[in-house]
């Protein structure tokens, strides 16, 4: 009951959280320097005074910014998130045509950076002041230091140039099925590149931090009453030091989904990745409001669940979190 209470309350927490987000993103959007109209306007080659004002008014530009507000946020209860200025097409199909693409990458991304991160954290803190521990050490650094794009063109580059094995843009080739299995592994071709780039800082992080937290747990008194008892090796690291190890990393994995989803959208213009990277892009650059704050809501959206679910995650890992009143 206790635990129900518990996510209940965190739910209209992120409620709240969200609401407030939507009126901050409105609020900042459109008091930002330039005008959607006069970007539509251009685009046309130029439009009279009265086709402006019909723009204006189709698009509720022309009342003022409360009454614009009022009518949002009514819209975004009915799930009517609007539509989009320059694609011409509802906001709402538009994030759901693309948004799949993107958690794919995303989600790929994280799983294989916690993977590889911890395991090279967890090898190397065995034997903190030897070769392997600072090959992780420089790694990491390099890794962190490198920006995302920098990363994707130089992987383009040579995979795309000099060493031409995986394919570097788009999500499937034209000629490929498209169903069955041969269509997943041509996916999964397509997305070895762009969730490398994207996992590449975040494994050095969490290699940094596995390595830093299982040193401390290898020297805590519960590991070494637990050698004491002849337990095997793997059973020590893997069943007691590995579990209060993964807690720092769970929590930092969660608090870093945006940034995670923020790096996203650089790698998918990098890659010509069909997910919602080149939306964001040609948003901003039209002033597309309803798009653009349909993104950040959806962004924002994607950052709460993340938190929650790192929430329940904590439960799993750690019995004392779980039984804690």
């Amino acid at each position: 009951m206790a635990l129900a209470i518990h996510f209940v309350r965190q739910i209209v927490n992120a409620a709240m959280l969200l609401l407030a987000v939507l009126v901050l993103n409105f609020c900042l959007i459109h008091l930002a320097p330039g005008d959607p109209v006069q970007v539509i306007a251009g685009e046309m080659g130029g439009a009279s005074a009265d086709v402006v004002a019909a723009l204006r008014a189709k698009y509720g530009l022309d009342q003022s910014l409360t009454e614009q507000l009022a009518i949002y946020l009514r819209n975004i209860a009915s799930g009517d998130f609007g539509y989009s200025y320059y694609f011409n097409a509802p906001v709402l199909g538009l994030i759901l045509e693309r948004l799949p693409a993107t958690l794919y990458l995303a989600f790929t991304a994280l799983v294989a950076a916690l993977a590889i991160g911890t395991s090279l954290g967890v090898v190397s803190a065995r034997r903190p002041n030897g070769l392997l521990s600072h090959t992780v050490t420089i790694f990491a650094l390099a890794g962190y230091a490198a920006p995302i794009f920098w990363t994707g063109l130089l992987l383009l580059l040579l995979f795309g140039s000099v060493w031409p094995i995986l394919p570097v843009v788009g999500m499937t080739d034209v000629a490929h099925p498209t169903q069955g299995i041969a269509y997943a592994f041509d996916v999964a071709r397509h997305l070895v590149l762009p969730s490398l780039t994207l996992a590449l800082v975040f494994i050095a992080q969490y290699s940094r931090l596995a390595r830093v937290n299982m040193i401390d747990a290898l020297s805590a008194d519960y590991v070494r009453t637990a050698r004491a008892k002849g337990l095997p090796e793997w059973i020590v690291i893997g069943k007691h030091a590995l579990r209060n190890t993964l807690i720092p990393i769970i929590t930092v994995a969660g608090h870093q989904f945006g940034n995670l989803f923020a790096g996203a959208v650089l790698v998918e213009t990098v890659f010509s990745w069909p997910g919602m990277g080149r939306l964001v892009f040609d948003s901003i650059l039209r002033r597309d409001y309803p798009t653009l704050m349909a993104v950040l809501f959806f962004s924002a959206l994607m950052a709460m669940t993340a938190n929650i679910l790192t929430d329940m995650v904590y439960r799993l890992v750690d019995p004392r979190i779980r039984t804690r009143r």
